[in-house]
């Protein structure tokens, strides 16, 4: 069997979008079906005998899209395994050390819990501040937020890969 695997995210300045695409590119190496899509444009889950969605975080909070997205297919995603990724802390280190515990919208966690994610994983994130705006930049220099491109690829890919062999225990042989 052939599984048809939705990768759907939201990001604001494309790193969340990276992170994604980084994890089609991982299962379809897998012999999976991957399709990528911004989660505003995604019309229908039904077609899909999977999911991951991942959203960039801001202030402990997930994209409006992904949100959204939740919501609106929260039935369908009970039918199928679903695996979820934030992506945001800043610096070097293990993203929930940074967070401080932190690792999933306490908003969503009731819908997370309800569709039952296979897995709930935190990647740390990009800043650059050269794509912020006037406003942003002064929110990240009063909190001193690093700059720079803090994700673990290593880490996706192990997390990738996890996914893959729950779906298709014979990649791991």
């Amino acid at each position: 069997m052939t599984y048809r695997i939705l990768i759907a995210y939201a990001s604001k300045y494309g790193a969340t979008a990276e992170i994604a695409r980084k994890i089609g590119e991982i299962l379809s190496e897998s012999g999976l079906k991957v399709t990528v899509l911004a989660a505003d444009k995604v019309t229908d889950v039904t077609p899909f005998d999977a999911v991951v969605l991942g959203s960039a975080v801001y202030g402990g909070s997930w994209r409006k899209e992904a949100v959204q997205f939740l919501e609106d297919y929260q039935a369908s995603l009970t039918k199928i395994p679903i695996w979820l990724f934030s992506s945001g802390p800043m610096g070097v280190g293990n993203p929930a050390t940074l967070t401080q515990g932190w690792h999933f919208p306490s908003a969503q966690l009731p819908i997370a819990n309800h569709i039952h994610a296979r897995d709930i994983a935190l990647f740390n994130g990009v800043l650059d501040v050269d794509k912020l705006s006037f406003i942003e930049k002064q929110v990240i220099k009063e909190f001193q937020s690093p700059s720079g491109d803090f994700r673990d690829w290593n880490a996706i890919r192990n997390w990738a890969v996890s996914i893959a062999v729950s779906l298709r225990p014979e990649v791991a042989e």
